[in-house]
């Protein structure tokens, strides 16, 4: 094999790639000494069939199997002799070929560009630890006994009233008639939750233990029986129970009901849970901050390939007119995400960095865990979604670059009171809101313009710019369809 490495302009290459018929028809020779042992045609003993009748009946296909393995291995060979790592498929463009033929062709390429990742060592990230004052973990207690219904037995003729605990049995009609599912038993409500049918504990409210009340209701949109939605509803409830709210006592029984072994013990789990929370967001500020970092490192080339498909990932669902209009900023949108993604898969490559099957199921095994009772679900979701566990693999691989870099950075810890906390996180909400508001504004002309929402909003990091956007391949496993010349 003889190549020949031509630069075209920037990060495109041809290279031109030569295999002479000698060495095409060894592999041939090879082929059918391969075909020879199993085939069977009338006349021959097995392992006995001429070549040339061979040749006759199996050539063309021989002849297409052999050229189909010789282009994909002596591509990914020239490839790797010349240090080229593709930025995408090859595109491959046969000049000669053909039985008793040399192979001559072309591979059109663009190249990675080289990605230094020495100026990510000279990163800064502070470091926050976050004290939390024991008063801050008793008022969380506090909070955690008064959510707890404690609720006990009222005295003989009590009245009930609001936030009182009412239990009843019941027996439901319609028009006079009963229906599927019309009769309950040791029914609970707590009076002023309305967290049964719309309306009815309330009207539980004044009622003592022994009365019989009739409650009623329309039957709601969700109701079982779909031909009794919105009707009118009596529930005739005989009242077994009343109960009133008892505060809860915290000690150590308190604390061994929520899982710690006394309330000592409680305390030191409340406070590490605090203390998570903020070290959470503040780890997300921290890993936004390390990505803008990044995004000041000069890439002098990008391949042209990749941004184009970046800007087809970004105007999904745009017309034809609205991506003329943005093509400007789709681009440079594209241009940071790419950039992005390429400084950190050289890092990850520099520093043997990769993702296991043991992480991937152990994520995986986190998502089970969130959502309990539908396991299958997101079992067969990964399953019949390849795309959806190289989604997974990408983030997990991310994650693990952030943590390597912040392991190399400049460290400054900075231990803060929670009212500091939670200030820095505030003005970084505020931050996010104008950012995406400016975004907005760039892009009111397109249907996903919306005016950022300024409830609840949640910290995001620039990580997500890189997450649609696939890590360069180092070596090419594949090839665009030959072009027959």
């Amino acid at each position: 094999m003889k190549v020949t490495v031509e630069n075209k302009k920037g990060l495109e290459k041809d290279l031109k790639v030569f295999v002479d018929k000698k060495t095409i028809s060894g592999f041939m020779d090879e082929k059918y000494e391969e075909i020879r042992k199993d085939v069977v045609i009338k006349g021959f003993r097995p392992g006995k069939v001429p070549t040339e009748i061979l040749k006759r009946q199996f050539g063309k296909a021989v002849y297409g199997e052999v050229i189909d393995k010789l282009l994909k291995d002596t591509t990914t060979k020239a490839l790797e002799e010349n240090k080229i790592k593709p930025a995408g498929q090859p595109k491959i463009d046969l000049k000669s070929f053909g039985e008793g033929k040399d192979l001559e062709y072309i591979i059109s390429v663009t190249e990675l560009p080289k990605v230094s990742v020495k100026g990510l060592s000279s990163i800064k990230v502070d470091e926050y630890i976050v004290k939390i004052d024991n008063k801050e973990t008793d008022k969380r207690i506090s909070e955690i006994a008064k959510s707890q219904n404690n609720f006990k037995e009222a005295e003989a003729n009590y009245i009930s009233k609001m936030n009182d605990l009412v239990v009843f049995d019941y027996k439901a009609t319609v028009d006079g008639k009963d229906f599927k599912g019309n009769e309950g038993k040791n029914t609970q409500l707590v009076i002023g939750k309305d967290l049964f049918i719309k309306g009815f504990d309330k009207q539980l409210e004044g009622v003592k233990s022994g009365d019989t009340k009739k409650v009623e209701v329309s039957l709601p949109e969700n109701f079982p029986e779909k031909n009794l939605i919105n009707k009118r509803a009596i529930f005739e409830c005989k009242i077994t129970a009343v109960k009133i709210p008892e505060e809860v006592k915290i000690n150590d029984e308190f604390a061994k009901n929520m899982g710690a072994k006394d309330l000592a013990n409680l305390k030191e789990m409340i406070s590490k849970q605090i203390n998570d929370e903020y070290k959470n967001s503040l780890a997300m500020i921290t890993k936004k901050n390390i990505l803008e970092q990044i995004e000041k490192e000069k890439l002098d080339q990008l391949p042209g390939n990749l941004i184009e498909q970046e800007v087809k990932i970004l105007s999904q669902g745009m017309k034809e007119d609205e991506i003329k209009k943005n093509q400007k900023s789709l681009e440079e949108q594209a241009k940071k995400r790419i950039k992005m993604g390429l400084i950190l898969n050289a890092f990850g490559e520099e520093n043997k960095i990769n993702v296991t099957q043991e992480e991937l199921n152990s994520e995986i095994q986190k998502q089970f865990r969130m959502m309990p009772g539908q396991e299958k679900i997101v079992k067969d979701y990964y399953e019949k979604n390849p795309a959806a566990i190289d989604s997974l693999r990408g983030q997990i691989y991310e994650e693990k670059i952030i943590e390597e870099i912040k392991k190399k950075a400049k460290t400054t810890k900075k231990e803060i009171s929670k009212e500091e906390a939670e200030k820095i996180l505030k003005e970084e909400n505020e931050n996010n809101i104008k950012e995406q508001a400016k975004l907005a504004q760039t892009n009111n002309d397109t249907k996903k313009s919306k005016k950022p929402d300024t409830k609840n909003k949640e910290i995001k990091t620039k990580s997500k710019e890189i997450k649609k956007t696939k890590l360069p391949v180092s070596k090419a496993k594949k090839v665009k369809k030959v072009s027959k010349k």
